[in-house]
């Protein structure tokens, strides 16, 4: 099982907003071969089942699954034959299975991995005890899910969300996007999944209190009704942009902001946005996440209320060059201590300490099994 390949299991399409499954796999993949499964797409009644391939790196194979009619994001029973014969035709019968949801445990264990990780971005549902109870080794995306998982796993290891430092460092000049030249300043910006964790009073609060700040929205709308986002003429939804394209827009944004509910989907997640806001050197304002809080409190706004979130964003506008420059210094330095490289690294070594353990533990079992038949040839 040295360095076997390694199949992911995502309710993320690689394809989707740059979040930590692509940042990992971009790079474990340089060093493993790696799958990695997004859920289903279901296709007209009348389609034959199959799994689409793409190949958007050398060792990275990346499969959708298209199953006709209705069917489960991870349905076991009709992906499993798929599934079985696609990890023989690219030689992935020995792997490891990496899951970042609870719901495809039944086709991961189908296919019969021999070590199970758990990569926890965010709680899940009342499916996560079972998969738990069988992984090998679980991570949490930040301190806040560490807290919550570390009783229930005796292997949980922390690697909180990382940065691209470089992608996102002030770099002049940068072109200005089209959608937002024509924006009058100042501009105040969000980028991410418009879904059911932002505070959308919050937004239209603030909108509503200063009509001449511009408020700009980057990210596919998820999981909520588009209906329900605030309408206001400084409210703009710019909709999902290219990773690459994303610090062209940070550059034209004076605030960035983290405007998060607080609420059981909040409790604790660590958003990949703040290492990225602080690498472009740009100042921030966030609600009480802890996740964002404990670790760059001293660096970033924090409001309790749309009132407290407006005179922060004041504050921050007219902060003074001296004071600017030393936030910007401290950023910098929190940026400088992490990194999407190092995490990749990292998490690869303590798989590679689970793995020798469960070599051991399947040795010692293989020897055990071999003196019981020994004694009971001797006992006849």
């Amino acid at each position: 099982m040295q360095n076997a390949p390694i199949v992911v299991y995502s309710h993320l399409r690689w394809s989707s907003l740059m979040q930590r499954p692509q940042h990992l796999f971009s790079r474990i993949s340089s060093s493993r071969r790696v799958l990695f499964l997004e859920e289903t797409v279901q296709a007209d009644p009348h389609v034959r089942d199959s799994i689409e391939l793409r190949y958007p790196l050398p060792d990275l194979i990346v499969a959708r699954p298209i199953l006709a009619g209705a069917a489960d994001a991870f349905d076991a029973a009709r992906l499993g034959p798929i599934a079985r014969r696609l990890l023989r035709w690219q030689d992935f019968a020995t792997h490891v299975a990496w899951l970042y949801t609870p719901a495809a445990l039944e086709l991961a264990q189908a296919m019969s991995p021999e070590l199970v990780v758990y990569d926890c971005m965010d709680e899940q549902s009342a499916l996560e005890s079972e998969l738990l109870e069988r992984a090998h080794l679980v991570f949490s995306a930040g301190p806040s899910l560490y807290r919550a998982k570390r009783s229930l796993h005796p292997r949980v290891r922390c690697f909180p969300n990382s940065v691209d430092a470089s992608h996102f460092q002030p770099r002049e000049p940068l072109p200005e996007p089209p959608d937002e030249s024509a924006l009058a300043r100042p501009r105040l910006g969000f980028f991410g999944v418009l879904d059911e964790r932002l505070d959308r009073a919050l937004l239209d609060a603030v909108a509503e209190a200063r009509p001449d700040w511009q408020i700009v929205l980057v990210g596919p709308v998820a999981r909520i009704d588009p209906r329900s986002l605030p309408v206001r003429p400084n409210l703009h939804y710019l909709g999902p942009r290219s990773y690459e394209s994303l610090p062209s827009y940070l550059a034209g944004w004076d605030v960035c902001l983290l405007p998060f509910a607080r609420s059981r989907a909040t409790r604790c997640i660590s958003p990949t946005q703040t290492l990225e806001y602080m690498a472009a050197a740009k100042p921030i304002v966030t609600t009480p996440i802890r996740d964002v809080v404990e670790p760059y409190g001293r660096w970033v706004e924090v409001a309790q209320d749309a009132d407290a979130f407006v005179a922060a964003c004041e504050r921050l506008l007219a902060e003074e060059p001296h004071a600017r420059a030393e936030r910007v210094r401290g950023m910098l330095a929190c940026v400088a201590h992490t990194s999407w490289d190092d995490t990749a690294r990292e998490m690869l070594h303590e798989l590679r300490d689970a793995e020798a353990l469960s070599r051991v533990s399947a040795s010692h079992a293989l020897r055990q099994d071999e003196g019981l038949t020994h004694a009971a040839s001797s006992g006849s």
